[in-house]
């Protein structure tokens, strides 16, 4: 993960301005969900991920930096977290935390170390 969580890698494929709104989301064990809003401001950019049925509805929040590879072609965006360190993942809910800088520094903090599954500090 790149030492800012919150910047798109420049390996990613990602184009700033790329409606990503919809395409799929796969972690590195499979589908995770669809892209229902995303960020890309330097410095602040992020995806919310539906999860739909998956876990429950749950919606997550992911650094840019999770994003390893956007496919434009496919409508797909590729992130190197498995299924269940998503689904670990501090619960997310837009109304209240998409503005909470608490929140979005304990998500930065949960994906820079792996969150319970371990990794090492970007």
């Amino acid at each position: 993960m790149s030492e800012n969580a919150w910047s798109f890698a420049e390996t990613s494929g990602h184009l700033s301005g790329t409606d990503l709104t919809g395409w799929r989301v796969e972690a590195t064990d499979g589908h995770i969900g669809k892209v229902d809003k995303h960020s890309d401001e330097v410095g602040d950019a992020y995806l919310v991920v539906d999860t739909g049925m998956w876990i429950f509805g749950k919606e997550v929040l992911l650094p840019a930096s999770t994003v390893t590879r956007v496919d434009l072609v496919e409508q797909a965006v590729y992130v190197d977290r498995t299924k269940e360190q998503i689904k670990a993942a501090p619960e997310f809910h837009s109304d209240k935390h998409l503005a909470d800088q608490q929140y979005r520094e304990e998500i930065g903090i949960y994906y820079r170390t792996g969150g319970p599954f371990g990794g090492t500090p970007a």
